[in-house]
């Protein structure tokens, strides 16, 4: 497993560096120390032809100045907080709110806008890229110091794994995610119209008019949101359902069946014949998909169009402190939180 590094720009006068992991069948997966944020997951099509599939910027600076948590890792809490307020051991917490009334994605400097301390190394049949950060007690409002681990792995067997873990000496929130958009055609000014989505979910989480979860969970069969069959995305960026017309398309958790040795998501491209299969221990994916891409962020000197990538974003479902039944995402002080989602990429026969 090939490793290289580079410097991809300087953010208060901090070098910020882009990690590379190249495995023999030319599969790589790059990385930055800002946000440990993955830049790119270059992957062969049907035809041999290794293209980036995620969206990504060429410069540091536009990460900075836009924050579309491209590829970033997102936390301490993925998702929204209502009005950012909970209750934990009997204390209330008030969180920034930072998406209008509410809480979101950790706050306005989240681990997203953070440069992470980074070390690698690699085995003959894995490359690993080992991000740590520190999460002082009081940041962005949180309760706690949280000591994260976050690591990246490239198999030979083109896996990429994200493994988590996380200890805290206070009782806190944590649910962590990673914000990688795919666009699995390799050009980003090709929207993902045309991408089926196959997910083992039976229910979905229905959405007040500010995104928070209503906490209802609605059977997703006969709905733009049934993808126990595989079908295409495209069927919920055209729908009248008022779900899909909330949101202009999909930013909706989707409780997952964890069903054995069946991946719990599965997106792919025919015309490529790119695939991706997730599999994860988390409770719930986060299906983001709008038409807010519209142009004004550039990949690789590119436009990028509007539906142009979709976000399969594993973590416990938004808003769980504050709805029972909606998963654990309290960390205790005698705890070490560990999860792990593996992407796996490969083409259609």
């Amino acid at each position: 497993m090939d490793i290289s590094v580079k410097d991809f720009g300087e953010l208060s006068g901090q070098i910020v560096q882009e990690y590379t992991l190249t495995n023999r069948y030319g599969v790589s997966l790059s990385a930055m120390t800002y946000g440990a944020a993955i830049t790119s997951i270059r992957v062969p099509d049907k035809n041999g032809l290794i293209e980036n599939i995620v969206l990504g910027y060429d410069t540091l600076d536009e990460y900075v100045s836009y924050r579309p948590y491209y590829g970033a890792t997102v936390g301490r809490v993925a998702g929204r907080i209502d009005k950012g307020k909970f209750t934990l051991e009997g204390k209330n917490y008030q969180l920034e709110t930072n998406d209008k009334t509410n809480h979101s994605h950790g706050g306005n400097y989240g681990l997203d806008t953070k440069i992470w301390t980074v070390k690698t190394e690699s085995t003959e049949n894995e490359g690993h890229l080992i991000f740590t950060y520190k999460s002082l007690h009081g940041e962005n409002g949180y309760p706690g110091n949280l000591s994260v681990q976050v690591t990246y792995t490239l198999t030979e067997s083109s896996e990429w794994k994200i493994s988590y873990q996380a200890t805290t000496d206070k009782t806190t929130l944590f649910n962590p995610t990673n914000h990688v958009y795919f666009n699995l055609s390799g050009d980003p000014t090709k929207a993902i119209n045309q991408h089926v989505l196959a997910l083992t979910s039976e229910y979905f989480a229905e959405l007040k008019e500010d995104y928070i979860p209503t906490g209802i969970l609605l059977p997703v069969k006969e709905t733009p949101f049934d993808f126990m069959t595989a079908d295409a995305v495209n069927k919920g960026f055209e729908s009248t359902h008022p779900q899909n017309q909330l949101v202009s398309g999909y930013d909706h958790p989707f409780v997952l069946e964890h069903i054995d040795e069946k991946p719990e998501a599965v997106l792919s491209d025919t015309i490529s014949g790119r695939r991706v299969q997730m599999t994860t221990d988390r409770d719930a994916v986060v299906i983001f998909a709008v038409n807010t891409l519209d142009g004004r962020h550039d990949n690789e000197g590119n436009a990028e169009e509007s539906y142009a990538g979709i976000a399969l974003e594993a973590q416990n479902l938004p808003n769980a402190i504050n709805q029972k039944g909606f998963g654990k995402v309290i960390l205790h002080p005698n705890e070490t939180f560990h999860s792990e989602t593996t992407y796996r990429f490969d083409t259609m026969l």
